[in-house]
């Protein structure tokens, strides 16, 4: 019997590198929109290779595929697979955790450039008022005198030092699991939490959805952080509690947020951060780029195809 290999969801616009592992290994091969736990379980029945974008593979999803079975989640993320219960049914998870990385990283620069330089704000008071004095944004230190702390130092992590070396700025880091002394050697600072958020002008979360990370930026957190500051999130809605932050937000606590990923996602019609003009929001794009999601699908298709052949996957999480 020929194996069967399926993509449950995916925003690429076209799936060549997957149908062409498919056609490679003699599979059948189908694409499905899945938005649901019933639609995602119906097309992965039987499969032997699963892609999956943001379609919830559950326990019941991960029991309907077949014996032995591979899911591969499009991205770094993979908070919608439930990877307790995929050990226990024997099913392998990949994720694919390099395929953006200096995208990533760029967007999150960018949005910190822009807060930094209050360039939504300036924007804003000239379309408003037809002109504004540069003062009117509030004190603005130079980018040689601004400390950024990184919630994080994976690879998108230690890329956005990288891009922020020329600018001189002065690079916190909070990081469980880093050494302090190889993070030293790249000009990265190791501090507690706490000293990160009190200290940084600007902080960049880059932490995975994790029980420990969950609503790592509430309001203690915000608390804790300086007056003025902003914070920009390209990693998992989940780190940040969307209420409190727009509360620190109102209160001018914090001068602007970038928010890239959103709980839950898309963020809602009535959340207050849409309201708030201090806000940056985007669609969950930073990894896009048209180099960085042929690179996500041909990477996706490699592991694909490990798997079909019986061989070690590349990037296994469970």
């Amino acid at each position: 019997m020929s194996p069967r290999v399926v993509v449950t969801d995916q925003a690429f616009g076209q799936v060549h590198h997957e149908r062409a592992t498919a056609e490679r290994f003699a599979a059948t091969f189908a694409e499905h929109r899945c938005a649901d736990e019933p639609g995602t379980v119906e097309a992965v029945r039987g499969a032997d290779v699963a892609f999956v974008n943001f379609a919830p593979m559950t326990r019941p999803a991960l029991a309907a595929l077949a014996p032995g079975a591979t899911v591969i989640r499009y991205g770094i993320g993979y908070d919608n697979v439930d990877v307790d219960a995929a050990r226990e049914l024997g099913v392998r998870v990949a994720n694919v955790p390099d395929y953006g990385t200096g995208t990533v990283a760029d967007h999150a620069v960018a949005c910190l450039l822009a807060l930094l330089r209050r360039l939504p704000a300036y924007d804003r008071a000239v379309r408003a008022n037809g002109w504004a004095a540069p003062s009117d944004v509030g004190p603005l230190p130079s980018l040689t005198a601004t400390t950024v702390g990184l919630v994080g130092t994976g690879q998108i992590g230690l890329a956005v030092r990288e891009r922020l070396r020329p600018f001189g700025c002065r690079v916190l880091a909070s990081d469980p699991f880093a050494d302090p002394a190889a993070l030293a050697r790249q000009g990265i600072e190791h501090v507690e939490l706490a000293e990160l958020l009190a200290s940084s002008h600007a902080v960049s979360l880059h932490a995975p959805a994790t029980r420990a990370t969950h609503r790592l930026i509430g309001r203690s957190s915000l608390a804790l952080m300086r007056q003025g500051a902003v914070l920009v999130n390209t990693s998992r809605g989940a780190l940040v509690d969307p209420d409190a932050l727009a509360e620190a937000l109102r209160a001018g606590r914090l001068a602007g947020a970038a928010l890239d990923v959103h709980d839950p996602e898309p963020l809602p019609p009535d959340s207050p951060l849409r309201a708030l003009p201090q806000v940056l929001l985007t669609p969950h794009a930073a990894f896009y780029s048209t180099d960085s999601l042929d690179a996500l699908q041909r990477l996706a298709a490699e592991e694909a195809a490990r798997a079909l052949a019986g061989e070690p996957l590349r990037c296994r999480v469970a």
